[in-house]
């Protein structure tokens, strides 16, 4: 008598059983990741509606602000700074850059006052 070493009937059973776990778990992280994008997708419309509620605030709040010097004179700065030779837009730059370095050293040591006067307390 022949002794039957055939293991395929295993072995299909076998790797049947390991897809169907593993359509399972595909099914599972597919309806997490689309609650999740849900999620997400209400959040970005909230934050869209609160950026666009605040333009419309900011608009509102400036409107008497907003005159047509002022308008005008954005617009020539506008030009003039897209006219600058490279020089004088490295210059401008460094200017900036000056002012915003001291501006951001004296709002140091202001905080670093405050933090000795709360220190000694």
């Amino acid at each position: 008598m022949a002794k039957n070493t055939n293991n395929k009937p295993l072995i299909i059973a076998g790797i049947c059983a390991g897809v169907a776990a593993l359509a399972v778990g595909l099914g599972k992280a597919f309806k997490s990741m689309k609650a999740t994008a849900k999620a997400q997708h209400e959040v970005d419309k909230a934050e869209f509606e609160a950026a666009k509620a605040e333009a419309k605030a900011s608009f509102e709040e400036n409107r008497g602000h907003n005159t047509y010097a002022k308008a005008k004179a954005d617009a020539k700065k506008s030009w003039d700074d897209a006219h600058m030779s490279p020089s004088e837009r490295s210059a401008k730059m460094q200017e900036e850059c000056a002012a915003k370095t001291a501006e951001a050293k004296a709002r140091t040591e202001a905080a670093n006052a405050r933090y000795e006067a709360a220190k000694k307390k």
